[in-house]
């Protein structure tokens, strides 16, 4: 996948928001959508991790997400518990061209999605 930023399934935002969703790495649960996008070629969901890692939220691009289960209110990404845990922190204050291209480089590495 070229752009990181699109959703591979337009259909999993249609008619719902996914916030409140569980997110499930390829290895277990990680938290819960605290916050969705749907701009074009810039979506991606911010998940609140918990204690997991220490409360942190982590900032996911629309194309890590491999599946949606509207029943189940899950959302699946393509990558693991300790790939997710190592991305760059997200700051929602500090959200700015220079902070999304270190996003978009950091989850570009596993795009084989």
């Amino acid at each position: 996948m070229s752009n990181v930023w699109i959703y591979r399934d337009v259909s999993w935002t249609q008619g719902g928001d996914l916030v409140g969703y569980s997110v499930e790495a390829t290895d277990g649960s990680i938290g819960k959508i605290d916050d969705a996008t749907n701009e074009t070629e810039a979506s991606y969901v911010v998940v609140d991790t918990g204690p997991w890692i220490f409360g942190k939220k982590r900032l996911i691009p629309a194309g890590a997400i491999t599946d949606v289960n509207h029943d189940d209110k899950t959302a699946m990404v393509a990558m693991t518990k300790d790939e997710i845990k190592s991305a760059p922190d997200y700051d929602s204050s500090h959200w700015n061209d220079e902070t999304r291209s270190q996003h978009a480089d950091y989850y570009g590495r596993y795009s084989t999605w």
